[in-house]
């Protein structure tokens, strides 16, 4: 051991105490991890379970790094949740650490200034920035030459033979090849088997002769895996609604899309059970505080998507239940692993149905898509005039999210370019992979089998699963974790109360889709004029609307309502209506109702909003008109629709309602347009606003 590395491990263990509490200590393999990054400038892989300490290694590593004149530690995260439990374990270990991410625009400007000050230890930036065309030109080249180190958290990401591929994280491998002498990389990840691992090595240049490889044991020896097999829907929410109450401590309900985690979150809350929908399409403000309402056990559960994953951090997290399968046994094992990391004992319980297989087969379906669909892309593309997303939409055979995934491979690949106002064409030669994209469907077949025998498998769970991972420490005999339903004979019981089943049948079968309002107003709007920030407390109760744009049901009646020319409601669409409102049980009645005014479906709207005036016997106020002048708001950033908003709509003064007051839009899309107007509403002096809409996208 050389004396530079005797002096540091002092100063790597007191960094730890700041970290992690004062009883903590370095295990010789973090100090491993540390001593190749800090002391060799090596780089490093570190393929670890979930608790191991991959996010202490870095911390600690950046660090000392600063401590010896380095730059900053450029660490890319792909999750918010991952980014906030990161920047407050940095401050308690004194790192200065900033986040660049889609939460937090307002403060982009500031924080490029602060690095370029050299006020910023640790730098986290989401993997899309990387593909920012100012970031990508302006703040890159200086981080590549100058940064102390270059960490790639969740390094599976840049596979796609990985459970969670994203094209951005292929922006990464350019990042890497680009640094400057000397600069170490290390990149983490807890769920990968021998093939994401090679393919990680080989995207980020991480697999050479000198690079240092940690591979650890996937064991957890406080999982209690097991499998309830119910094969209705209605009947597994039953089960669930049943038994949450008796489940330890908080966790997880996992579903497989963000229609279902939505619908149970709303039946389990009508139950009484304290629970909260967490998906994708959660603004980044309510995620901030329905994490921290999870971690400060104020709810039972959040019903989440995949969305809440990767990076999340609550070591007493007492259970997580899955109700639909994902579509591989690595991302399930990811995804139970964020439970029971200080605990004795912790539930992990799966309830798969048969309509898994269908939705695994709708998100194979939006894969990378065939090679003469691809080349149409680039053909539609300009050598010099940059063509925006929703530009080339319509000239190609893709919706939008496709299209931008394909344009961002297409962009890493070096066939097309991002710039300030879209996308431009090379003119570089681009050659089609079939046969890796073959592979790769053959490999997702495969693991949709492996995840089918697990929930059916005789053996023991936790060893199947960690074969699945090519755990490096498993034997090659049987290894049982004496925990499982399989090793106890204990098994959950799937019996679930008649009564119990015919109650949730009838809350599923009711018409109408919940519009949970918004809580929480965006971050940075003060950067933008406006003067609204933490908790909303003036804004609509909760809404109803007739159904959802991707419903099976009334998806198809509700596209093409529309899709047609605007003109006065249809008589189904007030009947359905009515049955919602029918159905809505709010605990005072509205005595008004209003109409919002349409840019796209005036006549749709008002005439909807007069129909339910007369049939409901209620005060006709007309609407609520927007602002002379003020263009149509079509930020997709929450913050920036918000200002966009503020100040848009003009209510009658005085306002003459003497009860709540149903206000009528066509499409609850961000639920921003809703929110703003009810609030003048109440500015106005109407005591509750209910929202009602045709329609919501999910």
């Amino acid at each position: 051991m050389t004396s530079a590395t005797t002096d540091l491990r002092p100063d790597a263990e007191a960094l730890l105490r700041d970290l992690a509490g004062p009883n903590a200590t370095l295990r010789d393999d973090q100090w491993t991890a540390i001593e190749a990054l800090v002391v060799h400038r090596r780089r490093a892989l570190v393929v670890q379970r979930t608790g191991w300490g991959k996010s202490a290694v870095y911390f600690i590593s950046a660090k000392l790094l600063r401590a010896q004149g380095r730059g900053p530690t450029v660490i890319v995260s792909p999750l918010l949740a991952l980014m906030r439990n990161q920047v407050e374990s940095a401050a308690r270990a004194g790192v200065r650490a900033a986040t660049i991410n889609s939460g937090n625009v307002t403060e982009w400007e500031e924080i490029h200034q602060q690095v370029a000050r050299g006020e910023v230890d640790v730098l986290l930036v989401s993997p899309e920035r990387l593909n920012n065309p100012d970031f990508r030109d302006q703040v890159l080249p200086s981080l590549a030459a100058d940064a102390g180190l270059v960490v790639v958290d969740e390094a599976h990401c840049v596979s796609d033979w990985g459970h969670d591929f994203r094209p951005d994280y292929r922006r990464i491998r350019t990042l890497v090849a680009e640094l400057g002498d000397g600069i170490p990389v290390l990149a983490t990840t807890a769920t990968a088997n021998d093939r994401v691992v090679e393919d990680v090595s080989s995207q980020l240049g991480v697999g050479g002769s000198d690079t240092l490889v940690l591979r650890g044991g996937l064991e957890r020896e406080s999982l209690r895996l097991s499998v309830v097999r119910i094969d209705g829907a209605t009947e597994r929410a039953a089960w669930l609604g049943q038994r949450l109450a008796s489940l330890p401590g908080s966790g997880i309900v996992y579903a497989l899309t963000v229609s279902a985690a939505r619908d149970l979150a709303s039946l389990l809350a009508d139950q009484g059970h304290v629970v909260a929908a967490y998906t994708g399409q959660t603004d980044p403000a309510e995620r901030e505080q329905l994490e921290a309402d999870l971690l400060a056990n104020r709810v039972k559960a959040l019903i989440a998507t995949s969305a809440l994953g990767m990076g999340f951090d609550k070591p007493d997290l007492g259970f997580v239940v899955h109700l639909g399968a994902p579509s591989s046994p690595i991302a399930y094992y990811q995804q139970v692993g964020r439970a029971g990391r200080s605990t004795d004992r912790a539930e992990v319980v799966l309830l798969p149905g048969p309509e898994d297989r269908q939705i695994w087969s709708w998100f194979a379906s939006v894969a990378f898509p065939r090679e003469h669909i691809v080349r149409r892309v680039l053909e539609v593309l300009d050598l010099e005039r940059p063509q925006s997303t929703q530009a080339l939409e319509p000239q190609v055979e893709l919706n939008r999210s496709r299209l931008e995934m394909v344009l961002k491979v297409l962009d890493v690949d070096g066939a097309v370019r991002r710039v300030r106002g879209g996308w431009i064409g090379t003119g570089q030669p681009w050659e089609y992979d079939a046969a890796r994209y073959e592979r790769l469907e053959q490999a997702r077949a495969a693991e949709q089998q492996a995840m089918l025998e697990y929930e059916t498998t005789s053996s023991c769970r936790m060893e199947f699963l960690r074969r699945q991972l090519d755990d490096p420490l498993l034997a090659d005999g049987p290894a049982p974790c004496g925990r499982c339903d399989n090793c106890t004979g204990a098994a959950p019981d799937s019996a679930v109360d008649e009564a119990e089943i015919a109650r949730v049948r009838q809350r599923l079968d009711r018409p109408g889709v919940d519009l949970a309002p918004r809580k929480q107003w965006p971050t940075g709007l003060a950067k933008l004029g406006v003067s609204l920030s933490g908790k909303i407390t003036d804004g609509p109760l909760t809404g109803r609307a007739i159904g959802r744009l991707s419903d099976l049901g009334w998806g198809a009646r509700l596209r093409a309502l529309f899709d047609a020319p605007d003109g006065p409601v249809p008589d189904a669409i007030v009947d359905a209506a009515i049955r919602v409102l029918a159905a809505w049980d709010w605990e005072v009645r509205p005595t008004a109702v209003m109409a919002i005014e349409s840019d796209l479906r005036p006549q749709l709207v008002s005439s909807l909003a007069t129909r339910l005036a007369q049939v409901g016997r209620l005060t006709d106020l007309g609407t609520v008109a927007r602002t002379p002048g003020r263009p149509p708001v079509s930020a997709a950033n929450s913050a920036y629709r918000v200002a966009g908003l503020a100040g848009a709509f003009v209510t009658p003064d005085p306002l003459p309602a003497d009860g709540p007051i149903l206000l009528v839009d066509d499409l609850w899309d961000t639920g921003w347009t809703l929110t703003t107007a009810a609030r003048e509403l109440r500015s106005a002096g109407a005591p509750a606003v209910l929202p009602f809409a045709i329609a919501t996208p999910n």
